[in-house]
């Protein structure tokens, strides 16, 4: 009886251990799925452009083709752009103004 006790503790304190030398994290990763979600696209049809963002990309890169627009929940719009023989990623606001992304 005696054996079987001194057994359990030594299980139960060597458990103990190994949550202890877990560091506790207390990030529940919310932010990154907000922000992971605001960056995710999804395809739309070229023709539903807003007339700014088709204005800044004329004025910008004379004659190039807009291939396909994407947008997200941000009214962000992410285009693959053919010009002078090159393929761009272009990503603009609602209003036409270029963004920089990575």
């Amino acid at each position: 009886m005696m054996k079987k006790l001194a057994v359990v503790t030594a299980i139960t304190l060597g458990s103990f251990s190994t949550f202890a030398a877990t560091p506790v994290i207390f990030h529940d990763g919310v932010m990154e799925d907000v922000m992971r979600a605001q960056e995710e696209f999804k395809e739309i049809e070229v023709s539903k452009l807003p007339e700014a963002v088709t204005k800044a990309v004329n004025k910008d890169y004379a004659g190039a083709t807009i291939d396909r627009a994407y947008v997200n929940e941000n009214d962000e719009y992410k285009l693959v752009v053919s010009h002078n023989e090159a393929k761009l990623t272009l990503y603009a606001d609602k209003n036409g103004n270029w963004i920089e992304k990575e």
